[in-house]
């Protein structure tokens, strides 16, 4: 081992699951490792998706392996090839690919078939006429055990008979469906014979009308893995407990490969849901204007909101990997977002609740250019140019009648440095009949080109700016988190938990003429970071709050 390698190596993650494999590997069991990421095409991916493409495309790449990218699309009355195509992006996106290793379920439906009829000859599956409810009834509880259908006893060859009407179209969606002949007195409620194969008329994504029954999840799952050679199927804790099933269909199938089958925790974020059911009922109930809203915690509302893909790489592996469920806090997370965009963000002015600020000394008609810094922590990043003009737009929070002595900003007779420009002190107020200020007036020392003063004097705060009459408008949107509750129906119906105050728009926004041609995340000095909105119509400047520049919720709660 070179000395590279040995750092390689040792600065690698450690979790169980990492460990399992190279003890695998270790023990001779496989020359190498294969991993697939299995989405199922019925709706977009979300974080907790990216958990798991992360595990399973990173330590493959760890270990010098393979990782599949697997649509498990058996339920076509769900599945769409929209979704096929949204969950390729986003993994693309994320910064992973499959190469030529992309694969479908559906590619093995008459294999799937042919082993759902060795089962039938072996007397381990059968046909049976219980309705869903019937089955359900028949099944037990945890605490009683199930009593076999009365279809149960069927000989092989009445059972491969029926197999071959259904899949010929003989009975209605729902009439028959085939089942495992496991145990119907098992503790673990899967094995009480469960459903292998059921009736759907419903055209395919890509095997159309071809077939009209479809394997269920669990029966495609393993013998899937066990098709494309999978060495270690990685799922979130949900499936613990489908894992007798899926070895017991592996152990009596004569399928090409055993794959192993191993879970890890799965994430669960604050003040948002990651059940693709809940997801899918804010889409269709218009609670959010679609997967991309950058509300939702899909990898493409992620993306429409500006989060780098590097961000989201580098929170989920802060996680690590673990054999339990977590709660983790919408703060973390978005302080790992700031980390990635601190750096690299370049800094402009925008003004996003306006008042006109005169300073009443410059001289009309004058304007002038001053240098900015596009990022104090990168001097690499260089400086740009912005205008300066007598009349500019500031924010309105930025001036206070009375003001307490530790306020720094505006209010009459306190001088503050304009963000690269000049010293300036408030004069004086205008206001319309109303009482609503309508022009600050202040007076600049020109003298502080640039926010100092040659005698050395400070001043309490600075605050930014944009000249009115060089401004571009633009449309502002400021999202925060989705649920007021950090866990949605905990306490009441989930959907009572949505936060009221989860979207602000404003549309009379200013910001300087360098963010006419932003392309990506920048830092609105003092507001936070904020992204261009890719959906927007041509020409029109809207951008979306990112993330703001500190945790506010935390402070509320404070």
């Amino acid at each position: 081992m070179t000395d590279s390698d040995k750092t390689k190596t040792e600065d690698a993650p450690r979790d169980f699951i990492r460990e399992l494999i190279r003890a695998d590997l270790s023990a001779g069991l496989h020359d190498g490792i294969v991993t697939r990421f299995p989405p199922e095409p019925n709706g977009y991916l979300h974080i907790g998706h990216a958990k798991s493409i992360c595990l399973n495309f990173g330590v493959a790449a760890e270990f010098n392996g393979l990782c599949n990218l697997r649509f498990d699309d058996t339920n076509p009355a769900r599945e769409d090839e929209a979704y096929i195509r949204a969950i390729q992006e986003d993994v693309r996106w994320l910064g992973f690919d499959w190469g030529e290793r992309l694969f479908f379920a559906s590619d093995n439906f008459e294999q799937l078939y042919d082993w759902a009829r060795h089962l039938i000859k072996q007397g381990l599956a059968y046909v049976d006429d219980l309705s869903p409810d019937e089955i359900r009834e028949y099944r037990g509880t945890l605490t009683e055990p199930g009593r076999p259908s009365p279809h149960r006893d069927r000989t092989p060859d009445e059972n491969l008979d029926l197999f071959a009407r259904m899949r010929g179209g003989a009975f209605d969606d729902g009439a028959k469906v085939l089942r495992a002949k496991i145990d119907m007195a098992s503790g673990n409620i899967n094995l009480r014979d469960p459903v292998l194969y059921r009736i759907i008329r419903a055209a395919h994504p890509r095997t159309g009308n071809a077939w009209c029954i479809y394997p269920t999840y669990d029966f495609a799952h393993g013998q899937t893995d066990a098709i494309e050679h999978v060495t270690h199927s990685l799922c979130t804790l949900e499936f613990e407990d489908h894992r007798p099933l899926y070895d017991w269909l592996i152990e009596n199938l004569p399928v090409p490969a055993r794959p192993r089958q191993s879970e890890f925790g799965r994430l669960n974020l604050g003040h948002t849901v990651l059940s693709k059911r809940r997801l899918i009922q804010l889409v269709e109930e218009g609670h959010v204007a679609g997967w991309d809203d950058p509300r939702m915690p899909t990898v493409t509302g992620l993306r429409r909101r500006g989060v780098p893909p590097a961000a989201i790489r580098d929170f989920i592996g802060r996680l690590g990997v673990t054999k339990s469920d977590g709660l983790v806090e919408m703060s973390y997370f978005e302080n790992t977002i700031r980390e990635h965009l601190n750096p690299t963000a370049e800094r402009r002015m925008a003004v996003l609740d306006p008042v006109k600020l005169v300073i009443e000394n410059y001289p009309k008609g004058k304007s002038e250019e001053l240098e900015a810094s596009n990022n104090p922590t990168d001097k690499s990043a260089g400086t740009r140019i912005i205008p300066f003009a007598r009349e500019l737009w500031v924010e309105r929070d930025d001036y206070m009648d009375d003001a307490p002595k530790k306020f720094r900003r505006l209010t009459i007779g306190q001088e503050v440095r304009l963000r690269f420009a000049y010293f300036v002190t408030c004069t004086g107020v205008i206001r319309d009949a109303n009482g609503n200020i309508t022009e600050l007036r202040c007076a600049y020392d020109p003298e502080t080109k640039g926010g100092d003063a040659p005698d050395g004097r400070k001043v309490r705060g600075t605050i930014h700016w944009v000249s009115a009459a060089h401004a571009q408008s633009a449309e502002v949107r400021l999202y925060d988190h989705l649920f007021a509750a950090e866990e949605p129906g905990k306490e009441r119906d989930w959907l009572d938990d949505l936060n009221p105050g989860s979207l602000e728009v404003r549309t009379a926004c200013y910001v300087e003429p360098a963010l006419a041609d932003a392309d990506t995340a920048v830092q609105f000095e003092r507001l936070g970071y904020f992204a261009p909105d890719p959906d927007s119509a041509p020409g029109a400047l809207v951008f979306n709050r990112t993330v703001s520049l500190r945790d506010s919720w935390a402070k509320a709660k404070g």
